[in-house]
């Protein structure tokens, strides 16, 4: 039984040694071109090192999972159960993140699968066409996301109360809560806005003092849309 065992292991003539180190070394000069670019091109803070290193090292991983694999269906459901035993607990990235690691496991794909040119090739186009993305901003609104906070007395019906004043300042906004405080004698309103580049922030918050009686007023820089 174990003969038989060890055979089926070893009946693929092209998991060898010199094919093996082949795959790791494109898939892990892939891996560090990938995370390069990752690095190069992320403009929400600091980039971080443990996904830049994890970038590095996934395709080459993909790649012997592939070519351990090869093309035994028992492997391939073996392999699924053991994996089934680890749990992946994170929060939920950023899209771009989570493109970087379908980026990451096609490269590694492509040299477990024996096409390590074809994965060069992919990799070297779509790092280009990332750099030339970011290099035109491609997509990104004319202004900055901010989180505005207004304190406002109960009296105050807020329905309306600043609309005139986030049309002179703003691209777009949208009030995302109400809440009550100091026992319910003030109201908190949040906004979500879309500053414009040209606009100025202590006009801004004047004119919102002038109108909410000089009460609190909290404006959030760089923040995202869904900041709440």
């Amino acid at each position: 039984m174990f003969d038989s065992i060890f055979t089926t292991v070893s009946e693929s003539s092209d998991f060898t040694l010199e094919n093996l180190l082949l795959a790791l070394g494109v898939a892990l000069v892939l891996g560090i071109l990938i995370s390069t670019v990752y690095m190069k091109t992320h403009k929400s803070g600091a980039p971080s090192q443990s996904f830049s290193i994890t970038l590095v090292l996934l395709p080459a991983i993909i790649t012997i999972i592939i070519m351990l694999v090869g093309n035994s269906v028992a492997r391939a459901f073996s392999l699924a159960g053991a994996f089934s035993i680890i749990r992946f607990r994170s929060a939920p990235g950023d899209p771009k993140d989570i493109t970087y690691v379908l980026f990451t496991m096609a490269a590694g794909l492509s040299c477990g699968m024996g096409f390590p040119l074809y994965g060069i090739i992919m990799a070297v186009i779509l790092c280009g066409v990332t750099i030339l993305l970011e290099t035109f901003n491609f997509g990104k609104m004319k202004g900055e996301y901010k989180l505005l906070k207004i304190t406002i007395p109960e009296n105050l019906d807020y329905s309306n109360a600043f609309d005139d004043i986030l049309q002179k300042y703003t691209s777009a906004y949208t009030r995302k809560k109400v809440r009550t405080t100091d026992l319910g004698s003030l109201y908190e309103l949040q906004y979500s806005i879309l500053a414009r580049n040209d606009m100025s922030e202590k006009a801004f918050i004047d004119e919102l003092r002038c109108r909410n009686g000089n009460l609190n007023i909290s404006l959030v820089l760089d923040s995202s849309e869904n900041e709440f």
